[in-house]
């Protein structure tokens, strides 16, 4: 397989897995494709590889740069603005951990905080939904501790973990 084909493969396929992470399928193609390039791309070099418009491209572009994902390059001698990757997959997991720990864990544990603190237990069902509001907070909580470990720690310390949790340590 030659490389071009290889990179075009894996951008569709990097697209196929966002869209099943939840992440909008052409952030995440041109999120791959930024990984794999060797330099810098513009705007109008992700629009032509990706086959979309100025527009999604732009949008898609900057949600990464939201992420923390990618960020702005300048190239000497050059008036538009160009686009890097994070290259180190580690520090790319841990941002994309970061990034949804914010977007969607820490607001649902304020809300069943929220919940909690509103809701007056004076019957069996408020009693039932209180019972379930403390779960899911010690869920939620647990997750979160788990993850914050899991963004401070080192690469060395994650797969020696998950070495011993799939027993072969």
């Amino acid at each position: 397989m030659k490389l071009d084909e290889a990179k075009k493969r894996f951008i569709g396929e990097w697209g196929t897995f966002g869209s099943q992470w939840g992440v909008n399928r052409t952030m995440a193609q041109a999120h791959a494709l930024l990984m794999v390039s060797a330099n810098p791309l513009s705007a109008d070099e992700v629009m032509e590889q990706l086959n979309i418009s100025r527009g999604n491209a732009n949008m898609n572009l900057r949600a990464l740069i939201d992420w923390g994902l990618i960020k702005k390059t300048h190239i000497s001698g050059e008036r538009k603005e160009f686009f890097v990757a994070e290259k180190n997959i580690w520090k790319v997991t841990r941002q994309v951990i970061k990034e949804r720990k914010r977007r969607e864990l820490e607001p649902l544990i304020n809300m069943i905080a929220e919940l909690k603190a509103d809701v007056e237990v004076d019957s069996d069902e408020a009693n039932e939904f209180q019972k379930m509001m403390e779960e899911l907070e010690q869920f939620a909580t647990a997750a979160d501790t788990t993850l914050d470990k899991l963004v401070d720690s080192d690469r060395q310390w994650l797969f020696n973990s998950l070495l011993k949790f799939m027993g072969n340590k």
